[in-house]
């Protein structure tokens, strides 16, 4: 085996030209793919970080009346559900596989919230003390929120650094006052991500995927949420987990929980937002498109090996007399099989090589200048090389069969 390889290179080497055009579909074929799939990998991906986040893995658990989300907002204080208390959120931290919890108020467009004269469009949130900690926010500027804070109902908020820039033009917001509904709230602080990250928006169904408000977010203690919006409400729930993959889990259990614990009108109950689901189906339906483009890139392939099987048939009427005498010597037909078979199979695993290496360049050079993101993707590399040596093994094999079967003394006298 290894003499018909090192043969096989030989051969290659010696009819480079021909060699390299002969691999030309190959190459082009294996690029096309690793492109196409490096592309549909990191697509995928992206469409993950866009709806999950970025070292975030906290699933949202929120009141459900039939099939909508309930909307606290425009609708009124449902019957039969309860706030939940401090057993109710430690209740939840004993579920497997929960890493921890938070318990919080919404309002997506926030109406009656203004500084000075200047109308807040973004969301605001009352939120219990494990709330930033859960998800990853740190303060920048100010304080965060303090056990008096929570314990005596005071009127503090927290902006994050979207609001510091847009509603304060500029200045330090700490020390100022929102009004909410007429309330005084004063700003004690700024807040940030330790990750920062942003959704990839590259068209408007993007935009109403993946934001829900770009107006900045400004977070108020659970205890004064009352004093803000003048009612106490039913709480939505972040459920956070060690791993991404769990997230469906968590947020199933957490709603199970939720829903026998908190609510006793049938109307109601609590269900999880399933971020992997919507990252799955928006993933598919991203794929399903590319798929084809896979499969048509494909065809090259096969196109590359019937130009394999017609060099390697021009091969065998080249060394006719070489086959010839290798057989008068004493070489069997199995051997004279093997070595065009081999022969086939490294042309066609070069160029799968070298179509690879061209993928994987032609993929970063599209992301980096279409800004669309890619993902090189092993297990499809491994399978394109294997792919492209058996297309040598199968389109040789009518080369192979037809020098082992050459008759010796015909094959010595041929000129």
């Amino acid at each position: 085996m290894l003499e018909n390889i090192s043969l096989s290179f030989q051969s290659v080497w010696a009819h480079k030209i021909r060699s390299f055009l002969t691999m030309l579909g190959i190459i082009i074929g294996i690029a096309s793919i690793i492109t196409i799939v490096s592309t549909i990998k990191g697509t995928n991906e992206q469409i993950k970080k866009n709806l999950i986040g970025s070292g975030v893995n906290a699933v949202v658990v929120s009141l459900y009346q039939d099939d909508y989300e309930y909307d606290l907002q425009y609708q009124e204080n449902p019957d039969g559900v309860r706030q939940a208390d401090r057993q109710t959120l430690e209740d939840l931290k004993q579920i497997e596989r929960v890493s921890g919890v938070a318990a919080f108020h919404k309002r997506s467009y926030a109406e009656n919230v203004y500084y000075l004269n200047a109308a807040f469009s973004g969301s605001v949130y009352g939120v219990d003390q494990a709330y930033f900690s859960l998800y990853g926010l740190t303060v920048s500027a100010g304080r965060g929120f303090t056990d008096d804070d929570y314990e005596n109902y005071r009127k503090v908020a927290v902006v994050d650094t979207q609001v510091a820039g847009s509603l304060f033009g500029g200045k330090s917001p700490v020390g100022e006052t929102l009004e909410f509904n007429g309330e005084p709230f004063t700003v004690v602080g700024v807040v940030t991500e330790k990750q920062s990250f942003s959704p990839v928006i590259n068209s408007l169904s993007d935009y109403y995927t993946y934001m829900q408000s770009d107006g900045g977010r400004i977070y108020l203690p659970d205890s004064a949420w009352p004093v803000a919006f003048r009612f106490d409400e039913p709480q939505s729930f972040a459920v956070g987990t060690p791993q991404t993959d769990d997230m469906t889990y968590v947020g199933q259990k957490a709603a199970e929980y939720l829903s026998g614990a908190l609510v006793s009108n049938g109307d109601y109950a609590y269900r999880a937002a399933d971020l992997l689901q919507q990252a799955k189906q928006l993933q598919e339906l991203s794929s399903s498109t590319n798929r084809q483009l896979v499969w048509i890139a494909g065809i090259s392939l096969i196109v590359g090996g019937i130009g394999v099987m017609n060099i390697m048939l021009v091969t065998v009427s080249e060394r006719t007399r070489e086959i010839g005498l290798k057989k008068a010597i004493g070489a069997k037909k199995q051997r004279i099989l093997r070595q065009f078979l081999t022969e086939a199979a490294v042309l066609t695993s070069l160029g799968g090589v070298i179509g690879v290496l061209a993928g994987i360049l032609l993929a970063k050079l599209l992301s980096l200048f279409m800004q669309t993101p890619s993902a090189v993707s092993i297990p499809a590399i491994l399978v394109a090389v294997a792919f492209s040596t058996v297309i040598g093994v199968v389109f040789g094999l009518i080369p192979a069969v037809k020098a082992a079967n050459l008759n010796p003394i015909d094959a010595l006298r041929r000129e």
